[in-house]
């Protein structure tokens, strides 16, 4: 008995040890080319067909110089340098018929600022000039942006002033036109990129089916692929629109939930505006024809319908839309003359941690290595199965376990006997 139970604990408390990358379990490997001649930073794009067989997250993804794992950095190639930043507004008021205020900016660079206007269908010039004390007597203009809201004419709103980069501690405003200074209620400095941002494309088609109002473009995206934005290539006519955008993403095999019912699609929205014209002698000159993708990454294959909404207008000409992913630079410190190869699909292992990422700074320099065509890897074959005894065995478990409930009931059957008084 006491030889049964510590068999049964011993089979619940068995587990394997975490496993270890080797080259033998990599399904793909991929050559890593255009390495430099010497000794120096070297950086690859990850592009969307390493994601298709790679573990969610890349996290089976590791470099190999010959037999040796070397580390890396996987980064993205336009990391935002600060978060959108709500400013408050100071000496809000009318003066010469125009509306005024005052903003203390944060310390560093900024670029983009938005205006919250609380009203609708109007066009304004706002003009901006910048100090570096809140009194100083010298001001530098930064310029005079139109803002507007054509709600009315369906053409959209944009309240953004686009300045040139700069880094005055204090900023003043003066709007010409229908805005009160009840109608201000915010400003916000947009997130500022450390660079221009780069995306590769994914997916793209000019195949447009026209569903009542709506024009729909459909595509099939691998598993496990970052998708960040949408990019719509319209033609020149109409000159002037604006379009509400829907997206949405299903499962190209709908897993059931636990109910019985079909998983939920993942959807977000967007507008498409393009927009030159003068309106009331303001020249007005915007464009917006990108937007963001929704949130998350499926583990498998998904299928996408971007839908744009024409209402009672004719249908955009759409001469390409494209699924865009922000590039992503697998970046490593490389030593010539030696070979080095990519390897990944294996989902036993988990994300690496490198000293070499905590302290990772790009390079100006850097080489623009490469990744080659994908092949099998010829040394592969199986992760032996490391499972814990009772997931491999589930039966033997559930017939010691019986085994042991029998026992004890045998056990109290015969305690109950032996104890019953004798007959007289």
């Amino acid at each position: 008995m006491k030889t049964l139970f510590a068999l049964l604990l011993l089979a619940l408390a068995w587990d394997a040890s975490g496993v270890s990358p080797e080259i033998r379990y990599f399904r793909y490997q991929r050559p890593v080319e255009n390495l430099p001649s010497a000794a120096n930073q070297a950086c690859l794009v990850i592009d969307p067909a390493i994601f298709a067989h790679a573990a969610p997250q890349l996290a089976d993804l590791r470099l190999y110089r010959a037999a040796t794992e070397t580390p890396y950095v996987v980064h993205l190639a336009e990391p935002i340098a600060n978060s959108d930043q709500q400013v408050a507004l100071s000496n809000l008021g009318q003066r010469g018929g125009q509306t005024v205020f005052d903003a203390a900016m944060p310390v560093g660079s900024y670029r983009d600022i938005e205006l919250a206007i609380a009203k609708q269908d109007f066009i304004a010039t706002v003009t901006v000039t910048g100090s570096q004390a809140q009194t100083a007597a010298a001001e530098t203009k930064l310029g005079s942006f139109t803002i507007f809201d054509l709600t009315r004419q369906k053409l959209g709103r944009s309240t953004v002033l686009h300045l040139p980069r700069s880094d005055f501690r204090f900023l003043h405003f003066r709007i010409a036109g229908p805005i009160s200074p009840d109608n201000v209620t915010g400003l916000t400095i947009l997130r500022l990129a450390a660079s221009a941002p780069r995306y590769i494309t994914v997916a793209a088609s000019s195949q447009v089916t026209q569903k009542g109002r709506e024009s729909v473009i459909e595509f099939a995206v691998p598993a496990r692929t970052p998708v960040d934005r949408v990019t719509f290539a319209p033609g020149a006519q109409p000159a002037n629109f604006s379009r509400d955008v829907s997206i949405r993403v299903v499962p190209a095999a709908p897993p059931k939930t636990d109910s019985g019912e079909s998983a939920q699609p993942v959807e977000s929205t967007g507008n498409l505006l393009r927009l030159h014209r003068v309106e009331q002698g303001h020249l007005i000159n915007e464009e917006h024809l990108s937007v963001d993708a929704p949130q998350g990454i499926a583990d498998g294959a998904t299928r996408w319908s971007v839908i744009v909404e024409n209402g009672d207008d004719a249908p955009l000409a759409l001469n390409s839309v494209r699924l865009e992913m922000m590039e992503r630079d697998l970046c490593f410190d490389a030593a010539p003359p030696a070979a080095y190869t990519l390897y990944y699909g294996d989902s036993a292992l988990s994300a690496p941690q490198y000293d070499y990422a905590a302290l990772f700074a790009p390079q100006k320099d850097a080489a623009q290595a490469t990744a080659g065509p994908e092949s099998p890897n010829p040394a592969y074959q199986p992760r032996p199965d490391t499972r814990p005894f009772t997931e491999r065995h589930p039966s033997l478990l559930w017939a010691a376990l019986g085994a042991v409930i029998v026992l004890l009931g045998l056990i109290a059957l015969r305690s109950a006997k032996s104890s019953a008084p004798a007959p007289h």
